[in-house]
């Protein structure tokens, strides 16, 4: 019988996974916070299920002795090291079509929010009850007119933009990987990245972490946006540069800020947003910041929970894998079971 892992978030309750597995595999969850948590408990597992909360470096993959493969319970997997893996022979998965509705929401409720000034007049009017009237949101724009600018236009970014144009919002876009033709689908107008930067009233991220994408929201991206513009981060914490975007809050370089990933999560003490976050009583800056929370409804736990489960029994059977992301580092024999299905010689 095979061994399954569960690292993080999920357990000690596993029977969705027990419902799709079966017989296959024991399944262990770990429910570990830290890599210092996996230390032995990993190295002989047939497959590793992954959420958010540890990461697989290759100090760790490098112990992986039956590993048939690594499945990422989320869309982003720079939490693992793909290419190290791919170079063993481990395939990781990912789902990438879980959550979609979800984030979107989050995007735009925040967007909605951060416009609107809910937390902030509530924030500010809590002491006093003073002033209760328009003054305490001033100002605020009309959201129908206006521009949103979407950084990553894949499956959430589409999403976003389908909610964002039913609000008639003008949408434009930035993404240098998308299929050409597919933005006229929803409506959108492909942009410079510089372009959208200067032009946006909300600008939201939908990006995953690479190196390319890593830090793309730093000082020079946050001195081209307007003055009375919105960030929204839906994506990954790193995506951002926080120290950046704090002082760009603080400063009034920007107007406000919806962030819902930070770099280091759990979040930290000394985390530039944290401080001003918490000084948002005082300050009365326009942010709000939520704990890694976007993707989550019941039903999406499910989903995600579902589908995970599916490809780690896809791998253990020896069949075609659905989301394997970094099939070009694996050797060509395995590339072959992982892109075709061919039972695994035991």
């Amino acid at each position: 019988m095979f061994k399954v892992v569960i690292t993080d978030y999920i357990g000690p309750e596993v029977e969705v996974e027990k419902s799709i597995i079966g017989d296959l595999a024991e399944i262990e969850p770990l429910l570990a916070r830290s890599l210092a948590e996996l230390e032995g408990k990993v190295d002989d597992a047939d497959a590793i299920i992954i959420f958010h909360e540890v990461s697989l470096p290759e100090a760790v993959i490098s112990r992986l002795s039956n590993c048939r493969v690594i499945a990422r319970g989320g869309v982003g997997y720079d939490a693992v090291d793909f290419r190290f893996a791919g170079k063993l022979g481990i395939p990781v998965c990912n789902v990438p079509d879980y959550g979609v509705d979800e984030v979107a929401d989050q995007a735009i409720g925040m967007m909605i929010a951060l416009n609107r000034g809910f937390l902030k007049a509530e924030r500010g009017l809590k002491s006093s009850l003073e002033p209760w009237d328009c003054r305490a949101v001033k100002p605020v724009k009309r959201l129908s007119g206006a521009t949103l600018g979407i950084v990553g236009l894949g499956r959430i970014g589409q999403a976003t933009a389908q909610r964002a144009r039913a609000m008639r919002m003008r949408v434009i876009a930035y993404d240098p990987y998308l299929r050409p033709g597919t933005e006229k689908v929803f409506g959108v107008e492909m942009v410079s990245f510089e372009e959208l930067l200067s032009t946006s009233d909300v600008v939201s991220l939908h990006v995953p972490l690479t190196k390319e994408t890593e830090g793309l929201i730093d000082n020079d991206a946050l001195s081209r946006m307007k003055s009375d513009s919105i960030l929204v981060n839906t994506s990954r914490g790193s995506v951002v540069n926080t120290a950046a975007l704090a002082q760009a809050l603080r400063s009034g370089k920007i107007a406000a800020a919806g962030i819902d990933v930070l770099p280091i999560e759990p979040a930290s003490e000394d985390e530039p947003l944290i401080q001003l976050w918490r000084e948002a009583d005082e300050t009365n800056v326009n942010l709000i910041i939520t704990p890694h929370t976007a993707f989550y409804s019941a039903e999406a736990m499910l989903e995600i929970r579902t589908k995970t489960a599916m490809e780690v029994a896809r791998a253990l059977r020896g069949e075609k894998l659905v989301n394997c992301v970094n099939s070009q580092w694996l050797p060509d024999k395995i590339r072959e079971r992982v892109l075709i299905g061919v039972p695994p010689t035991v």
